[in-house]
């Protein structure tokens, strides 16, 4: 199949069309990841953006629904350099060509994955649109296509398209509760919080937070998930109503909805963390550690000032917020993923630390 991208400032590349047939429009973003592209591809966080790859073979694994981090795939469109058709994995259930067949994915290969994410390292990540199919398109109707659709600072209904929307239980064979606020979950947070024994509950993003203490929790965490966070008014009150009466726990999009409900900043990155080697310093320890990431958005330093919150950790690339604790209430956030999926595993003592404070309380 051909297959034409499109980026807002004029760039048209043409490469070989793979997955399902059809037009993804959506923010260009790219992800550094040697390994995890089921991961990525399932990840909430990356509803409404077209994933780009910058390690050059990808597919060469196959597919294990194992792997996945929800119900399917969530990023509009997959951009390659080169796609193996011929998987060698025993864990292998299918290729990645059918996963985005059979979800109705459209796919770009044999293109400069390279010169593109240098271009977004200098000018930011830009609107995109990717066709695929049999027909011959008219480059210029594709950038204009890019250049008009909604920007992803603009979009209020990323988070609704992602979660659940339902309260669903998961047993986690101890007597911890704890209430998930759904933005988009991954699957491994789940899992990781499961694993400590804690019985967790999800609950859509726009749930009441006395709907949320009615559950009587030990704890609540905040979701990751997609878009910007500022546009999510209904579960920022429900954070602030939180705030002293329970224990609160957030990570990446729930690091930055707690701090907008203690009245924080957040602005949008130039180009984004995304990927599975992001070095983060915590400052209390000294501690360097590898940090899996997925975010546009952060934290802005300055304005943490006299709100309570202190930084706890940063980002060694850039010195961006990667975690915030409260001076006084039972409050602790970070801004990468420490569920790990699919890795490394240097962040796992989040889930330590969220047992503690779940069993110590307010």
């Amino acid at each position: 199949m051909k297959a034409y991208l499109a980026l807002e400032d004029g760039t048209v590349v043409e490469g070989d069309g793979f997955g399902a047939p059809g037009k993804a429009k959506g923010e260009l973003v790219f992800e550094t990841g040697m390994t995890g592209y089921v991961e990525a591809l399932t990840d909430p966080s990356y509803n409404g953006q077209l994933l780009m790859l910058t390690y050059p073979l990808i597919g060469n694994y196959g597919v294990n629904s194992d792997d996945y981090q929800s119900e399917g795939i969530k990023a509009e469109a997959l951009v390659i350099r080169d796609l193996c058709h011929n998987p060698s994995n025993w864990r292998s259930e299918k290729t990645l060509n059918q996963f985005l067949v059979d979800e109705g994915i459209p796919g770009i290969e044999d293109i400069d994955t390279r010169k593109l994410t240098r271009k977004a390292r200098i000018h930011g990540t830009m609107k995109a649109v990717l066709y695929v199919g049999e027909e011959e398109k008219d480059e210029e109707e594709l950038v204009k296509e890019a250049r008009e659709q909604e920007s992803i600072k603009d979009k209020e209904n990323l988070v609704a398209e992602v979660c659940r929307g339902e309260t669903e239980r998961y047993e986690g064979d101890g007597d911890l509760e704890m209430v998930m606020i759904d933005c988009g979950y991954k699957e491994n947070i789940l899992k990781n919080s499961l694993k400590q024994g804690i019985n967790v509950t999800t609950v859509p993003y726009d749930t009441p937070a006395d709907q949320i203490l009615d559950m009587d929790p030990d704890g609540v965490m905040v979701s990751n998930g997609p878009g910007n966070p500022a546009l999510l008014d209904e579960t920022i009150e429900a954070i602030e109503n939180l705030m002293g009466e329970t224990v609160l726990y957030g990570i990446c999009l729930g690091n930055q909805l707690i701090s907008l409900a203690l009245g924080a900043e957040t602005f949008k990155l130039k180009f984004g963390h995304r990927g599975i080697n992001h070095p983060v310093k915590d400052l209390e320890t000294g501690r360097v550690f590898i940090s899996t990431q997925n975010h546009g958005f952060a934290v802005t330093e300055e304005s943490l000032e006299e709100i309570g919150l202190e930084i706890s950790q940063i980002n060694l690339n850039d010195d961006t917020v990667e975690g915030v604790v409260h001076k006084d209430m039972p409050i602790k956030a970070v801004q990468y993923h420490p569920e790990a999926g699919p890795g490394p595993h240097d962040t796992y003592f989040f889930f330590d630390d969220l047992k503690k404070d779940l069993k110590n309380g307010i």
